[in-house]
């Protein structure tokens, strides 16, 4: 027996939608009310008492009611439907809430004025997003026309979407100030920001290494250096100026292509059998619109001060894919620039997420299962419409020969991305990020100075010969090697005129490693 499907599956199926983000909610008519929720579904059954009228007001209004939003299926659903459901609807129900929303999303999403009069006076007014379960804008703005306030995170150009859940249920959610907090007092500011130092030069490695070049020595210091001056002190990253000040400074002058794109990219790889697309980007007749999209959206959310923001931000912007060359690693800057800007961490300090992505196969991997969370419904979608033919010069003075005759259909997933997903990742990436790789950067630096300690309080030397023993006895075991032998003679050769100094240097390093082993770390996590 064929399930009786209801709310915004039934919309779908009433106007033949077809979805790249599939639907989150799933509702059928069942025997019992009941909701099974997956990783990428939420399953609700119910009992007949529930079913609405079997229209598109019915259905879309139990949507609204009962099932979580998908921007990709408004757009799609508002292009398609009959605006005459929506004036009907309207004028029945002139101050019903789902009614006045259907209508303000309609008019949203289209750009198109209904043949309707305002709302009353005395209406009261509703959200357009629920604040209690989605990111929205940080200072709605009263729609009276509808009597609804408008707190949608971006604009119609680019509007990526964020389910939070009810508060009681975000468990998940890391509070990264906190964990740097605690990371100050366990270690210190002063040995934070030294170990910023390092780590900041492990993000920029990591990065490269994520894009397959983390032999580019220049470019590595380059982008290290472009991190530590300019993360958190950009006011508008986004911008025409402030991303050719970003490419210029991790990428270089000797880059061949600088600026917003004016082509066709895709991101792939070549193979026996010809070229292999993984993702197509937006073309770049949308990227100037839909990139002033993403800045509407980082003004508009501008004060949440949330990892939600941070996330939604970053990823959305690598999938607009905007500039010639640099996209990955400016999208990887902005994770650290805004966690700085929106005051979650000093803007000293530098979370490597690289290093913790690129650290691991499994980082890794994870990494690539959230960006193709998206990009791999996109070419399944859109299989067939694309393929190589003549090769055309485009105004960036890029040759290409992909040509895409989806664009206008595939709008409506890349203006209306669902980012939930990415904000889960980049809390667990954080999360690990801090409480792991941080603390054992800065566990580790506080260790070698009490070991340099230990040694000059036995024997004069500078910090560059104790670095050098302590580095040495920490690979080899607490064991001198027969290098460390040769190089610094006086101390470690049998006949040295210092070795007797050997045996209590080896064990004034071992015990500055190993004396905070154990407790620490149960009173850092």
């Amino acid at each position: 027996m064929t399930a009786i499907s209801l709310g915004f599956t039934r919309v779908a199926e009433m106007l033949g939608i077809v979805l790249v983000q599939p639907l989150f909610t799933r509702s059928h008519l069942g025997s019992q009310t009941r909701t099974e929720t997956h990783m990428a579904a939420q399953i609700r059954t119910w009992t007949a008492q529930y079913m609405p009228d079997d229209s598109f007001r019915g259905h879309f209004e139990f949507g609204l009611k009962y099932e979580r939003l998908n921007f990709e299926f408004f757009s799609r659903v508002f292009a398609q439907v009959d605006p005459q459901e929506i004036i009907d609807w309207v004028r029945d129900a002139p101050t019903g809430t789902y009614a006045r929303r259907t209508a303000f999303f309609y008019e949203w999403f289209t750009g198109t004025t209904l043949d309707l009069p305002d709302t009353a006076a005395n209406v009261g007014y509703v959200d357009a997003l629920d604040a209690a379960l989605y990111l929205t804008c940080a200072r709605p703005e009263n729609s009276k026309r509808w009597k609804v306030r408008q707190n949608l995170p971006g604009t119609r150009s680019y509007c990526p979407l964020v389910y939070l859940g009810p508060k009681k249920e975000r468990g998940w959610v890391y509070d990264v100030r906190a964990g740097v907090e605690r990371l100050n007092s366990t270690y210190g500011m002063d040995l934070l920001r030294r170990s910023a130092v390092w780590l900041t030069l492990k993000e920029s490695r990591a990065s490269f290494a994520i894009e397959h070049e983390q032999d580019q020595n220049d470019r590595v210091k380059r982008f290290a250096a472009a991190i530590g001056e300019l993360s958190g002190r950009m006011e508008a990253p986004l911008s025409h100026e402030g991303l050719a000040s970003l490419q210029n400074a991790i990428l270089g002058a000797a880059v061949l292509r600088l600026g917003i794109r004016q082509s066709p990219v895709f991101v792939g790889q070549s193979s026996f059998h010809g070229q292999v697309v993984h993702y197509i980007a937006p073309p770049p007749t949308a990227v100037e619109d839909m990139l002033q999209g993403l800045r509407d959206f980082e003004q508009r959310t501008r004060g949440l001060d949330t990892v939600a923001r941070t996330a939604a931000l970053s990823f959305a912007f690598v999938y607009l894919h905007p500039l010639s060359d640099g996209n990955g690693r400016v999208h990887r800057f902005l994770l650290n620039h805004l966690l700085a800007a929106d005051g979650l961490v000093p803007a000293s300090i530098i979370i490597p997420v690289s290093a913790t992505i690129a650290g691991s196969p499994a980082g890794r991997a994870e990494y690539d299962r959230v960006l193709e969370s998206f990009s791999r419904p996109l070419m399944r979608r859109y299989e067939g419409s694309y393929h190589f033919g003549s090769t055309q010069v485009y105004p960036d003075g890029v040759p290409s020969d992909f040509h895409f005759t989806a664009d206008q259909d595939a709008l409506h997933a890349w203006r209306y991305l669902d980012l939930t997903r990415h904000v889960h990742y980049v809390n667990a990436l954080l999360q690990a990020t801090v409480e792991h790789e941080m603390a054992q950067e800065a566990s580790t630096l506080r260790d070698n100075d009490a070991a340099r300690q230990a040694i000059k309080q036995l024997v004069e030397l500078p910090d560059a010969d104790a670095d050098r023993i302590i580095a040495s006895l920490r690979t080899n075991g607490w064991t001198v090697s027969g290098k460390l032998r040769r190089d610094l003679p006086a101390l470690f050769a049998p006949d040295g005129r210092l070795q007797h100094l050997q045996d209590p240097i080896v064990q004034a390093v071992k015990q500055a490693f190993t004396a905070h082993n154990g407790a620490e770390n149960s009173d850092f996590f």
